[in-house]
């Protein structure tokens, strides 16, 4: 246990070819991050693995071309424009499974960079507002290198670490990076009360993070007795939580604790889970786990999609071939939701895009990935309504899809279903 005054002394313990974590979201250690970027003139071939990062992303620059190469388990927009394919890569895998992948040595992590609470009294840091892969990251590496920040919050669960497990470490008082809610649009409202009406009270919530589920969310406050099981614990949740329409008194699994896996949000957020024993951060493998999700009553889980052809396949990671997010939890908590007493699953969508492109579709793009099959995909709410897939045939989920479609791709989705059933 080392302590460094810069970064980059911090990671000379960093050689070529090493295999080296990043922590993800708000946790992102940026210091650590310029200690890579401080290192790259005398290391070559390293790989950098991380879900999504926040910042700029240096490091996968081009002038760094021989020193990093970098694997992507989720593609943030820090990423979008700088994936090749080749040096810039992305690992489909579920999010639930990455724990895994680390521990099964296809991908051994030589060293783990993250950011951590000042230790308590005993010695122990804390996670913070990322457990998910991290806490795996942390026992398998050979190497932990830690970004020590006071204004990390302290967050109960699995993310604990006492400071003897890490080999180096720095000293930071930084603010955590935020993401703010963005105005609602009129047919993200109408998407929120569509599905509002979908979920019962008594209901344990799966959310992400975006306009679509801030205004599901925002529908939410006159409901009783909601309980929080999620992957991502955002502001909206936690504005349910101070409204009492979250108490969490009716889940089976962990009731009287809101449950998630990381967090992503403003400083309200950050300090409401500090040091709150009624928050837990617990390992995404067992978040994520549709064994574990569909112990609880009335999983109501609500997901975006990029788009969705007429017999129900998602596509939530990709524009064609071009990858945009990433495989996620998306499939985790649909499973666990369809199998949950009373559950939801739900793919809740604009009609169109902002720039006025169909999500409803024909057909998906050529290249697009499903990430949820037809088979997993019970509801699609989009700001014309609800459609229950269900139970349904193919020329049944053709009509519900088309009859909550923008009115001015009806006439051209019916057209196109008629055409495909004449080629069959």
């Amino acid at each position: 246990m080392s302590l460094h005054k810069t970064p980059t002394e911090a990671l000379s313990c960093l050689q070529s070819g090493h295999r080296v974590f990043i922590h993800g979201g708000a946790a992102t250690p940026f210091k650590l991050l310029e200690g890579l970027i401080g290192n790259a003139k005398r290391i070559r071939g390293v790989e950098l693995i991380h879900i999504h990062t926040e910042g700029k992303a240096d490091y996968a620059n081009e002038e760094y071309k021989d020193s990093f190469r970098i694997t992507n388990l989720f593609v943030g927009a820090n990423m979008r424009k700088k994936l090749d394919y080749d040096r810039v890569d992305y690992l489909p895998c579920f999010l639930s499974e990455i724990p895994m992948l680390f521990r099964s040595g296809k991908r051994p992590i030589d060293i783990a960079l993250i950011h951590v609470s000042a230790p308590d009294e005993h010695g122990f840091c804390s996670l913070g507002t990322s457990v998910d892969v991290a806490r795996t990251a942390v026992e398998v590496a050979q190497i932990v290198v830690a970004q020590v920040n006071k204004q990390m919050p302290r967050v109960h669960g699995d993310g604990f670490i006492h400071i003897s497990e890490i080999d180096h470490y720095i000293e930071v008082d930084e603010i955590l990076p935020e993401h703010r809610p963005a105005p609602l649009r009129e047919d993200e409202k109408a998407i929120g009360r569509f599905c509002a009406e979908l979920v019962e009270d008594g209901a344990t919530l799966q959310t992400g993070i975006g306009n679509i589920p801030d205004a599901v969310l925002a529908s939410l406050t006159g409901h009783r007795n909601l309980g929080i099981h999620t992957e991502l614990f955002s502001d909206g949740l936690l504005k349910l939580l101070k409204c009492g329409a979250v108490n969490n008194s009716k889940k089976k699994v962990h009731p009287g604790k809101t449950v998630s896996g990381f967090m992503m949000g403003t400083q309200e957020l950050y300090k409401y889970v500090h040091n709150n024993p009624s928050v837990v951060q617990l390992d995404i493998t067992y978040v994520n786990d549709p064994a574990v999700i569909r112990r609880n009553p009335k999983v109501t889980a609500i997901n975006s999609a990029v788009e969705v052809d007429l017999t129900g396949q998602v596509c939530a990671d990709s524009i064609g071939h071009r990858i945009i997010s990433g495989v996620g939890g998306q499939m985790d908590f649909i499973r666990g939701a369809s199998l949950s007493p009373g559950g939801k699953p739900i793919i809740a969508v604009t009609s169109r895009s902002a720039k006025g492109i169909p999500r409803i579709v024909p057909e998906l793009k050529s290249g697009a990935g499903v990430v949820t099959t037809r088979a997993h995909v019970h509801y699609v709410v989009t700001e014309f309504g609800v459609a229950d897939l269900f139970g349904k045939t193919l020329n049944e989920r053709a009509h519900a899809l088309i009859n909550i479609s923008h009115p001015d791709d009806r006439e051209n989705l019916g057209r196109a279903w008629r055409a495909q059933g004449a080629l069959r």
